[in-house]
């Protein structure tokens, strides 16, 4: 490899919404640094193949809900 053009890869911890927390290696931050997720994607319905909930009242996804309801979405 080349020096001096890739970014510096080191150990982060990124914690979870429920709280849980474990180490990864990133090109985040600086070594030991922490990233705290906004989205889970251990709940997140992306993830989870539709099986979660998306709490969502009169947004994007209720829209196209309504407005494709008839065709198994």
């Amino acid at each position: 490899m080349k020096e001096g053009i890739h970014p510096d890869y080191h150990f982060i911890t990124v914690k979870m919404t429920d709280g849980s927390t474990y180490q990864t290696r990133s090109t985040y931050g600086k070594d030991g640094d922490s990233l705290a997720l906004d989205i889970d994607p251990l709940a997140h319905p992306a993830w989870t193949g539709g099986n979660a909930k998306l709490m969502d009242t009169g947004g994007r996804v209720s829209k196209f809900k309504n407005k494709y309801a008839g065709l198994g979405f």
